[in-house]
């Protein structure tokens, strides 16, 4: 398991350790805001398309080959940008770093699904989101850090020997998982089954969680400026709601285990822990950023990881990867919309109605599952 953890981690120091550091440090790379735009949406653009193709590919020949593929991939990715060192480079770099973690990504999730058993998958889906977590925490401090020593190719030099070291730890260590034998699937019957609540529901829950950790991340900041904090107070707020979402992840995956937490009382009660840190960021102050910063941490990592354990129990063995697949394009969907809608509606009228907007929208969806809960047969 711990080369598929260390795969997750790579992807989160690869995607924020980069993307924090092109605005300020890209050498005449970056020439305007148009361009930072380009370069940031490449990665996010090339997951969302890729991630359910190379999902669905881990399942017809192998998570494993699809994994170690993906991350030799990401090594060779960032090594083009350290040995050309221009402009066009840095964009065919980021771009084949986005389609590497889209092979890799999915075929780890499916990995951690397909090594071990249903009564250990919130704790291992725990685990794996807890360094997927640290490096999200650490990718935009470790980053700069980098770059501050030795420029964009040093943070890029770094990445290629991270995925180029995981790569042979994964030869060396994760199993062979062979495909298992399936049943011819048309698209009415892989429509048919996405469309089922036991995919939409965790799918949808895991896209509000990624929605709202995008939108603390990046509006946080902003909220804390307008209150006349400094650098240091907001980004000690980021780095609490990221640490939050990492302690969490595991303890709500091990109580998933032992049947101390159901996945749907997790997921409803992870969505409105979410939704009111989402209201806690209309408080003023430093009081309001910090509760906003904790409850959304908490909320999305109570989420995450019951999430992917309903997934993994809910599909088939031999679809894993392709669930997998799709359930990180839904990520990746709720990554881009939820900094959308409060950006649309902070536009319109105010940072806090858009604040108030994601938050309602959270908390439609345990007061829908609750509405519709099915009574127990007689």
């Amino acid at each position: 398991m711990w080369p598929l953890y260390a795969a997750g981690f790579t992807t989160a120091f690869g995607a924020h350790g980069i993307a924090a550091n092109l605005g300020g440090y890209s050498e005449g790379a970056v020439t305007s805001l148009l361009v930072l735009g380009g370069l940031l949406a490449l990665y996010d653009g090339a997951e969302v398309v890729l991630k359910p193709v190379f999902g669905t590919l881990a399942d017809r020949v192998g998570a494993k080959p699809v994994l170690l593929g993906g991350l030799v991939a990401f090594a060779v990715a960032s090594a083009l940008y350290v040995l050309a060192d221009s402009p066009g480079w840095l964009w065919a770099a980021r771009l084949g770093q986005g389609a590497a973690a889209s092979a890799f990504s999915p075929s780890a999730s499916a990995l951690v699904a397909r090594l071990n058993p249903a009564a250990r998958r919130g704790r291992a889906f725990g685990s794996y989101g807890f360094y997927k977590s640290i490096g999200y925490t650490l990718g935009p401090l470790l980053g700069g850090a980098l770059v501050w020593a030795g420029g964009l190719r040093l943070l890029f030099l770094v990445m290629a020997l991270c995925a180029a070291a995981v790569a042979v730890w994964a030869a060396l260590a994760v199993p062979v998982v062979p495909p298992l034998p399936k049943s011819r699937q048309t698209l009415a019957d892989l429509a048919r089954r996405l469309a089922d609540r036991s995919f939409l529901a965790p799918t949808a829950a895991l896209a509000a969680a990624t929605a709202a950790l995008s939108v603390g991340v990046g509006f946080l900041p902003v909220s804390g400026a307008a209150a006349g904090l400094g650098t240091v107070a907001t980004g000690a707020a980021v780095s609490v709601l990221a640490a939050t979402a990492a302690l969490v992840q595991p303890r709500a995956g091990r109580a998933l285990d032992e049947g101390r937490l159901t996945t749907r009382t997790g997921l409803v009660a992870g969505l409105l822990v979410t939704a009111a840190g989402l209201g806690c960021a209309l408080l003023p102050g430093l009081y309001g950023i910090l509760s906003a910063a904790v409850l959304i941490g908490a909320g999305t990592g109570v989420i995450t990881p019951l999430g992917f354990a309903a997934l993994a129990a809910a599909t088939p063995e031999e679809r894993m990867g392709q669930t997998m697949g799709a359930a990180e394009l839904g990520r990746e969907l709720g990554d881009a919309g939820g900094p959308l809608l409060v950006a649309g509606v902070a536009t319109a009228t105010s940072l806090d109605h858009g604040y108030a907007a994601l938050a309602l929208l959270l908390a439609l969806g345990p007061v829908f599952a609750l509405a519709t809960r099915r009574r127990p047969a007689r």
